[in-house]
This record gives C-alpha cells, structure tokens and sequence, in this order.
C-alpha cells in the first residue's frame, strides 16, 4: 500500500517554493528564511477522542487534524511553512482510500494557507485511526506571540464566539492564522493562546505564564447560537435549529454561558492587547474585512470582555467592583 500511496501522494501535492524535496525519500527538505526562528507544532488525535470515524466524514476529520496545528501557529502569530502527517490506519477501513480521503481533507486547508505537506508517513494496524501532525511555521522577526507576555492593565480581546462546538464546529475549524498576522502586523500584542480546551481554562492558562490574573464581565462573553441550542434541548443529531425568537429562561441563558466559558474545540483567539489598541480594534473592528499578502478576508468580530490585573487568580466582576471566583474549567488531558 505505502508505495502505491506516496505516489498518489507525490501527483496530488501542488509545487511549492518551500518544497525542494518532498514526500519520497528518507526527509523532506524545505528552505527556511536565513536566521529567522521557527515555531514547531504537533498534535495526535485519535477515532473516540477527537472524532468519530463511524459517522463522519474522513475529509472533515483531515481537515481538523491540520486545521488544530494551524491554529497552534496563529496562536504564536508563526505564518506556516510546512507540515509532515504520521497516519496509523485501522485494517478494517480499506486503509488506502481512508488515506486518500482524509488528504482530500488537508490539501484545501494547505493551499489556503500557502502551506506545503513535505511528507510523513503510514502504518496500519488493528486498532482505531490515529492521526499526528507537525507543523513548522515562521516566527515574525521581532518574535513570535506567547501565553507569558500578559501585563496588568492589559485588555482580554477575543476573536469570535464561543460554545457548542460539539455541534460541528469542532471538526471545521478555521484556524485564525491571516487574523493573527494580520493583529500581529498592525496592532501591539503583548499575549496569545488559541482556545482549544476551554475558553475559562485557556484563559488561565494565559494567567499562569503571565504570572497574573484576569477579571471577565460575563456579560461580554461572545456566546454562539449553538452554545444555546445546547442549553435549550439535549443534543441529538438531528436536533432544530437554534432560534433567537425563541424565548431564553435564566436556566438556558446560564447553562450557555457555561458552555462558552468550558466547551472547547472553539480554536478562536485569546488575546492580551494594550488599553490604547483594544480600544482600537473594538471601535474599528478590522477582521471584519482586511487584506493581507495580496489576499482578502472576511473574519470575526473582536469583543473586549475585561482585564489582567496584578493578582493572581481568575475572576467573574469588574476589575474595581466586587469579584466572584471563576473557576477554570474545560478538557483537561489526562
């Protein structure tokens, strides 16, 4: 199979100018910016964990598996580069074409984002379908964003809303890379981290490398409609639609709430940005239509929902007014 394979690949794979040797031989080579620091990125995501192979589509299960290295690249504000793909493939499948379907998956998501797959590697074996991905991506010359740099005083800035993502957003995720060069580019950030686990423990996370706390008006939580269908009924598949007409109780409007803060797998942006340019970026909301190497783009709303303050620890309140303790929740990996 491997050999049949890496020569479907090798006809599939567009040229790329990063690309001089690719997916064939014992390494790709790939031709990198003299002297400019690379972010590198991996992740694993397995059928029963991150997905279900039995009722999904092995393209949308390929274009999560890169679409969560790209995200990790947005958030270090790193423009990808390359990415090589370990597949473990069940037996049971038909592994070729599980193969082939799930690169049907990632090749849309490379070329949109002038990323090169250099190669990688297949095995099958008895068990489910598991997927690793490393991505390699180029650090901004004055250096790339981290979770350390929040300061006191710093505003909590989010790229789009948040919770339900069980309902399909989770596998079509749109990595905010052009959104994060874009910010990184024009506007002064201090910190970064994509929310893939939570948006509260994402958040705190921000905390622990920062070595400070936050204070968030749950108010201003950006909450996505599915965030409230998942507070309304109990999830089905083939559960309505959500509709804002429908009459919201407090229960509903607090268990939505609970899902944005803790659902995860929203992979939008957290960000630490100044006073001066948050106020910027809320008052003039440039994502909603930028351009970027040539490139337009059409993204998300930013919404401002509170502070960093000195001390430590999460908080729910004003960063002058009483607080209530926020407790950091969402998927933690075991």
């Amino acid at each position: 199979m491997e050999f049949d394979f890496i020569q479907w690949l090798r006809s599939r794979l567009p040229p790329h100018p990063r690309l001089r040797l690719g997916p064939g031989d014992d390494a790709a080579l790939l031709r990198l910016v003299h002297q400019r620091e690379c972010a590198v990125t991996v992740d694993l995501l397995s059928d029963g964990v991150d997905f279900d192979l039995a009722s999904c589509d092995p393209r949308r299960i390929g274009h999560k598996s890169l679409a969560v290295n790209l995200s990790d690249l947005a958030a270090m504000a790193a423009r990808p580069v390359a990415a090589v793909v370990a597949l473990l493939l069940p037996q049971a499948n038909n592994p070729a074409d599980l193969a082939r379907e799930l690169y049907e998956g990632m090749l849309p998501l490379a070329e949109r984002h002038d990323l090169c797959i250099a190669g990688g590697d297949t095995n099958t074996w008895h068990g489910p379908l598991v997927i690793s991905i490393t991505a390699i991506g180029e650090v901004p010359s004055g250096g790339g964003l981290l979770r350390s740099g929040a300061r006191p005083g710093d505003r909590i800035i989010l790229t789009g809303d948040f919770g339900g993502s069980i309902l399909g957003r989770h596998l079509d995720v749109e990595p905010r890379v052009a959104e994060a060069l874009f910010l990184m580019e024009n506007f002064s950030l201090h910190a970064g981290i994509d929310c893939s686990d939570g948006l509260s423990l994402d958040l705190w996370r921000i905390c622990q490398a920062s070595q400070c706390g936050a204070v968030v008006d749950l108010t201003k939580v950006p909450i996505a409609a599915a965030a409230y269908k998942l507070a309304q009924r109990s999830l089905t598949r083939e559960a309505p639609e959500f509709s804002k007409e429908a009459p919201l109780s407090t229960r509903d409007a607090d268990r939505a709430l609970e899902h944005a803060l803790s659902d995860g797998e929203d992979f939008e942006l957290i960000l630490a940005v100044p006073p001066d340019a948050a106020g910027e970026l809320i008052s003039s909301q440039p994502l909603l239509r930028f351009s970027l190497g040539g490139k337009n783009y059409a993204g998300p709303l930013l919404s401002d929902i509170g502070e960093f303050v000195a001390e430590p620890g999460l908080w729910s309140g004003l960063p002058n007014g009483p607080r209530t303790t926020l407790p950091p929740r969402g998927y933690e990996h075991r």
